[in-house]
């Protein structure tokens, strides 16, 4: 007789254990510098560059790992991968903490770098296609609820620590909740893989479910440039955007508090294709999110007035382009080969994100405010036409109706 397979846990309860530690990595990986630099910078005496240059080498360790880390969600599922994850962000931000010198800080961001590639969304994402299998769509849209919190609880969390116990301190109370909350919240939600080399029945009743698609290494490069193309989007207008708002004529204080409505505006993006996305196929969200992040470019591009509606439908269509990152490719390659494809699919992804920032910066110094946005412009719209073709190609009465 063999032996019961243990009971599996509620949704609410995995997600929400997920979701905390992605409030956590997001926020002393991406978001870190928005807060961290400045104190680091007068205390230190390092560049501003050079400090921010840390996330971009995180996000470049991140995208060379991101094929392995799909092979082994894809082998052995994410239990191994999610509590590394936990792990190199503690000793990484640990790293931080005490480093002496600058060759020491950019050492402790490529150990940040090694969690972001293990426990950011698309590892995650990964982990999720293999937990639930076709049924992943769900998860990974309620896990992006909690992720669009992590600059609205650590902004402010950081800045509090840096106040009353300075950055360094900060960086090891970080570390210490990486330790001793995220690991063992992911220890006990994500449980090991099955290691019979027999497949579960939901993995066979998914195997018999997909069917091949043609053109797929078309279909595929097409989505790789798309979510690439969006993620260097986004990457230089979450760094940028006090700058191209201020271009705009408002004032620095005037376009912070318009840019706090950046991350409500994703927020409450995402609760609405939650409410309605599994109406319809995910190629549509991903639609959605490139119009509504083009018209966004264009408006700024325009000098319309109306930054507010710029800053909400821009913030819209980013919001949800991480949800069609994770449920896009779970839709039109199924949940078998997920795993390995999210890895594939982040390696571009991410090297795009580690270097865009730099590049919009430089673009900016040395052509204008104007001439940025107008480049980004330019890109939107060719992601309008690169998706686009991509629902072309992929189209069946699932998409189309």
């Amino acid at each position: 007789m063999s032996p019961a397979l243990p009971r599996p846990l509620d949704r609410r309860v995995v997600i929400t254990a997920l979701g905390i530690g992605q409030i956590l990595a997001w926020g002393t990986s991406f978001y870190f510098p928005a807060v961290f630099a400045e104190p680091i910078v007068k205390e230190t005496g390092w560049s501003l560059g050079t400090v921010v240059a840390g996330t971009s080498l995180g996000l470049l360790v991140a995208g060379l790992i991101s094929p392995q880390v799909g092979r082994i969600i894809d082998k052995r599922g994410g239990r191994p991968v999610l509590l590394a994850s936990s792990i190199f962000y503690a000793a990484g931000l640990a790293g931080i903490g005490a480093a002496p010198a600058l060759p020491v800080y950019l050492a402790a961001w490529a150990l940040i770098g090694l969690g972001m590639g293990t426990g950011l969304y698309d590892a995650v994402f990964a982990a999720l296609g293999r937990m639930y299998g076709s049924e992943a769509r769900t998860p990974i849209t309620n896990l992006t609820l909690f992720g669009g919190f992590a600059s609205t609880v650590c902004w402010p969390l950081s800045a509090f620590m840096i106040e009353h116990a300075g950055w360094r301190a900060a960086c090891f109370v970080y570390a210490g909740l990486h330790l001793f909350l995220v690991l063992p919240l992911q220890m006990a939600v994500v449980r090991a893989a099955p290691r019979t080399g027999a497949a579960s029945a939901s993995e066979q009743h998914d195997a018999k479910q997909a069917s091949p698609i043609h053109n797929e290494t078309l279909i595929f490069a097409l989505l790789a440039a798309v979510l690439s193309i969006a993620a260097g989007i986004g990457s230089i207008v979450v760094v940028h955007l006090l700058i191209f708002l201020q271009a705009r004529g408002l004032d620095f204080a005037v376009a912070v508090s318009l840019g706090t409505l950046f991350g409500p505006s994703q927020v409450g993006a995402r609760v609405i294709e939650r409410l309605f996305g599994s109406h319809y196929h995910p190629v549509w969200t991903m639609i959605a999110s490139c119009a509504l992040m083009a018209v966004g470019l264009l408006m700024l591009y325009g000098a319309v007035p109306a930054l507010l509606i710029v800053i909400l439908l821009y913030g819209a269509g980013y919001g949800i382009s991480w949800i069609g990152r994770g449920t896009l490719p779970l839709a039109l390659f199924g949940p078998i080969r997920f795993p390995r494809l999210m890895g594939k699919l982040a390696f571009p992804s991410l090297i795009i994100q580690a270097l865009a920032p730099s590049a919009g910066a430089l673009l900016i110094e040395s052509r204008g405010v104007d001439t940025t946005i107008g480049v980004l412009t330019l890109l939107a719209l060719i992601n309008v036409a690169l998706i686009s073709a991509l629902w072309w190609l992929c189209r069946k009465p699932s998409i189309d109706g």
